[in-house]
């Protein structure tokens, strides 16, 4: 590959467009193309882990999104009927000032929106991509990108150009914004309630997407095939049945006023063993994806295009898509696992499994060195994310 390359992005979400602004700064002519017809996000909250904060630095837009969103400390749980608590994972455990950041979808796509289009970073919508020929995109419409000399697929969950295969997951989840309330809950702490691990509910502070009212995400567990039957419900019975599991959710759960006020999240797992191929590298979703126990959904995208802006930067003659490969096998892996090991314990059918995780995992889980560990966990950093990049 040359030094200057040229790059299309099919996907302009968060790893599409910091993928954009990272390979632009590295001298490359790139180019994004989308199928919205109006620039826009998809989804509610979401959580920044200190990783990811890294790379909206890189970007420049890491002061902008704190400023927006709501510094998180501490993930917390309790158990429903008797209020035992069953998780507590500190960010600053072993790391004083730790943090990480709960924001609105909407604000983090605005910012990195804005840094593309600060950039000059051309975007082509409406473009529905349907698969490739060699460097060229090729769109629903008929179009074709020009040949480059990089294709980079952003393009999520179900990309028409990642062979990646997942297995769907059971539980998914339902999610609403609201303005944060009168309430004794803390502006600082991810808080959920859980019955067994097939009832839960959840709160992430959000900060002032807008720089208006503070808002919230909520959050249900839900099995995907009972959506339905939660969209035929009675509203009233639904916020009867959330108040009754946690009492004090109650002024977040009378915002909701309309089913269309929920959206709903589809879960899977599943990892490329080689996310590239000749003339195309997948990023995110389109490469790996997970459960959002530990909160790296969008870490991970943030980190697949800062590995590969850097791989391509310090290939120095070695292919940079096997390097960036190799700089996020490990951290992608490590990240499964746990994903996988802790998802059945707050999202499944499971009797034994949360017994355990409430009698004998949370009391373990509060023994040193076990805090300092997980609060590396949720920061993201029990591995560094792109070590033998970072090291060049």
């Amino acid at each position: 590959m040359r030094e200057s390359l040229r790059i299309e992005i099919a996907g302009a979400g968060i790893g599409g467009l910091s993928a954009a602004a990272l390979l632009h700064d590295g001298g490359h002519k790139v180019r994004i193309w989308d199928q919205f017809d109006a620039p826009g996000p998809v989804g509610s909250g979401l959580v920044i882990q200190p990783v990811g904060l890294n790379v909206l630095d890189a970007i420049g837009i890491g002061h902008d999104a704190r400023s927006r969103g709501a510094p998180i400390t501490r993930m917390r749980g309790h158990e429903a009927d008797h209020g035992r608590p069953v998780l507590d994972v500190r960010y600053d455990a072993g790391a004083p000032g730790r943090t990480g950041l709960g924001i609105h979808r909407a604000a983090l796509f605005d910012l990195l929106w804005q840094a593309c289009r600060v950039r000059g970073i051309p975007v082509e919508t409406g473009a529905l991509a349907t698969g490739r020929d060699g460097t060229r995109l090729c769109f629903a419409d008929g179009r074709l990108s020009d040949a480059g000399d990089l294709i980079v697929d952003a393009t999520g969950v179900g990309s028409p150009l990642s062979p990646l295969v997942s297995r769907p997951l059971p539980y998914g989840a339902i999610w609403g914004n609201v303005d944060w309330p009168e309430t004794a809950l803390p502006r600082d702490e991810l808080r959920q309630c859980y019955r067994a691990a097939d009832r839960m509910i959840g709160v992430l502070p959000l900060g002032r997407p807008d720089g208006g009212a503070e808002r919230a995400a909520l959050f249900w567990s839900l099995r995907h095939d009972r959506v339905a039957a939660w969209r035929k419900t009675p509203l009233a019975d639904w916020r009867a049945e959330a108040t009754a599991l946690w009492p004090e959710v109650a002024p977040f759960i009378a915002q909701i006023t309309d089913h269309g006020d929920m959206s709903l999240a589809l879960y899977s797992h599943g990892t490329l063993r080689k996310p590239y191929s000749d003339g195309i590298v997948h990023i995110g979703d389109a490469a790996h994806r997970a459960s959002p126990q530990l909160g790296q959904g969008a870490n991970m995208a943030l980190l697949d295009a800062q590995a590969l802006a850097l791989a391509i930067r310090h290939a120095d003659g070695q292919d940079p898509l096997a390097l960036y490969a190799a700089a996020r096998r490990w951290h992608v892996r490590v990240y499964q696992l746990f994903s996988r090991v802790f998802t059945p314990q707050y999202q499944s059918d499971s009797k034994i499994l949360p017994w355990l995780r409430d009698r004998a995992l949370f009391p373990l889980s509060q023994v040193p060195p076990l805090p300092r560990v997980l609060g590396a966990l949720v920061s993201g950093t029990m591995l560094p994310p792109v070590a033998s990049l970072t090291r060049r």
